[in-house]
């Protein structure tokens, strides 16, 4: 998404648990689907799996029968003082799955029943802000220290046993991954990060202004930084459009967003693709609907202040095993500079346990989504060498 080149740039500018699972439903083969609103998990549905491959016992792999949804749990952790939703399925060593913006645990649907399968416990929080997470009023709360903050103590809950874990992220859920091993590489055994490179800080430039004199006051960083400005916005351009149109975005230029003429709203039609139905429209939306888009929103707004506050770690690298992957169609691959960046040594000099780069050929933003059996393997191939 347009989202991770700013994200992209910027990074090169500066560089106990209250168990909900009261409920359950007894689901068919054609809506195996839990709900994480009311806590329940989904069972009675046969399900087959196959490292890279789930499908239910109709051996369909259709949205409507969501095999991909079967058997996940989900709870509440108190966790650095707010509650946060976290989705589940499996046991063994635990993957971390972080998720970006406007994104939600959801996004890796797909990733939490294959690595289940394959003898790992999965777990996806909605972060802070996004979906059943607590949303704090005050916007300097969602800085890197706090939401790094919040997934230790999530791991200290919902992982004690383990002393490190593996972790995935993709777009801002790559950017908090890499403070994630910055802050703490001792809770880390392996990193599967996408579509955003880790870049070190740059002591000279703050970040927003940097972006604002490359891109100009329309780039979609520097609108989002006014509050309640383009919530509104999105609130009259209608929260379906915008999701749509975040969602299945696959343009690898800038993400300019003059007011009232990005997504071509109003008049241009956004169709679906393949691998990102209206019904995964219709969750995204019952979720943005009970809070709007301000908690993922204040993410943007702590852009300055992350790089104040990380000051202490100018110069500092990456010291945790990594593998990157990035779609060649992704508008954070096609930033300038970037490509140049992942191929020339440059993010290897940064990230010195860096093991590969993998670009996908004629993939985009969402490259987990958009093939996700292919990522789900390049994911394993690299997980299980530890």
């Amino acid at each position: 998404m347009r989202l991770i080149k700013g994200i992209a740039n910027f990074r090169r500018l500066y560089a106990n648990s209250i168990d909900l699972n009261t409920k359950s439903y007894l689901s068919t083969t054609k809506r195996a689907f839990c709900r994480p609103s009311e806590y329940a998990k989904v069972v009675n549905t046969t399900i087959t799996c196959s490292p890279f491959y789930c499908s239910n016992n109709l051996g369909s792999r259709s949205h409507s029968s969501r095999p991909e949804m079967e058997g996940i749990e989900h709870r509440v952790i108190k966790a650095n003082g707010i509650n946060i939703h976290v989705a589940e399925k499996g046991k063994g060593p635990v993957i971390l799955f972080l998720h970006g913006f406007p994104e939600l645990w959801y996004t890796w649907r797909n990733q939490i029943t294959a690595f289940a399968s394959l003898g790992y416990r999965a777990l996806a929080p909605d972060l802070r802000g996004f979906g059943e997470t607590e949303a704090p009023d005050d916007a300097s709360t969602y800085n890197s220290l706090h939401v790094v903050g919040d997934l230790i103590a999530l791991l200290d809950v919902v992982a004690a046993d383990q002393d490190q874990v593996f972790v995935v992220g993709h777009d801002w859920g790559a950017l908090i991954a890499w403070w994630l091993c910055m802050f703490r590489p001792d809770r880390v055994k392996a990193l599967v990060n996408m579509s955003v490179a880790f870049n070190p800080r740059n002591p000279n430039m703050k970040p927003l202004e940097g972006l604002r004199a490359l891109y100009g006051d329309d780039y979609y960083i520097c609108r989002f930084q006014e509050p309640g400005v383009i919530e509104a916005e999105f609130r009259e351009m209608g929260y379906e459009r915008v999701l749509k149109g975040f969602l299945t975005y696959r343009d690898p230029c800038p993400l300019l967003i003059p007011k009232g003429k990005y997504f071509g709203q109003p008049d241009t039609p956004i169709s679906w693709p393949s691998w990102f139905s209206e019904e995964d429209c219709k969750y995204y939306l019952s979720q943005y609907e009970k809070k709007g888009f301000t908690g993922g929103l204040n993410y943007y707004r702590n852009i300055n202040l992350n790089w104040q506050l990380t000051a202490p770690w100018t110069g500092s690298k990456i010291k945790v095993p990594v593998k990157f992957i990035v779609g060649d169609q992704d508008l954070t691959y096609n930033a300038p500079g970037i490509k140049d960046y992942l191929h020339k040594g440059s993010l290897k000099k940064n990230v010195p346990l860096l093991e590969e780069v993998v670009v996908m050929e004629g993939v985009a933003h969402f490259l987990h989504e958009e093939k996700p059996d292919e990522v789900n393997k390049h994911i394993h191939d690299f997980f299980n060498k530890f």
